[in-house]
């Protein structure tokens, strides 16, 4: 079994950091120009803003090498819209309605908007972050395991 091969995961240390890692997100997500904001879709998903093959023009690129805060910023960003968009449908809209919006709402607000009961949320949203820790590689192992 899988199980056996792979350290333990601890669960709270790695939702932590998982917070830690979304409320950055929507940190930097306020200095973001409002044309460069990741647009969300109906079905939950983040579609970066572009009007050819290229996520930004030449000019854009040009001021993301200069800068290296820039580059780091929206690096992030992309890294979290990617990692965000490989999860399933539900786990997407809890941790996009809960914390990739610039509006701040509440656990109960979101579980009440779609629909799910109290306890089917929070199972869904662990296991969101969860798969979210591993997809951005920042999990947390419990202590004893070798990495």
């Amino acid at each position: 079994m899988m199980d056996t091969l792979l350290p333990e995961i601890d669960v709270k240390a790695t939702k932590r950091v998982v917070e830690a890692a979304l409320e950055k997100y929507r940190v930097l997500l306020l200095t973001q120009n409002e044309e460069e904001l990741p647009k969300v879709t109906a079905t939950y998903s983040f579609v970066p803003p572009s009007n050819t093959n290229a996520f930004h023009s030449s000019t854009e690129d040009v001021a993301i090498r200069n800068i290296s805060h820039e580059q780091a910023r929206s690096k992030y960003l992309k890294r979290m819209v990617m990692a965000v968009n490989r999860l399933g449908y539900w786990e997407r809209a809890i941790l996009i309605q809960r914390y990739m919006l610039q509006d701040d709402v509440f656990d109960y607000q979101v579980y009440n908007d779609l629909n799910f009961s109290e306890r089917k949320y929070y199972r869904l949203k662990e296991k969101a972050f969860i798969k979210l820790a591993l997809s951005l590689r920042i999990e947390v192992y419990k202590e004893g395991d070798d990495e």
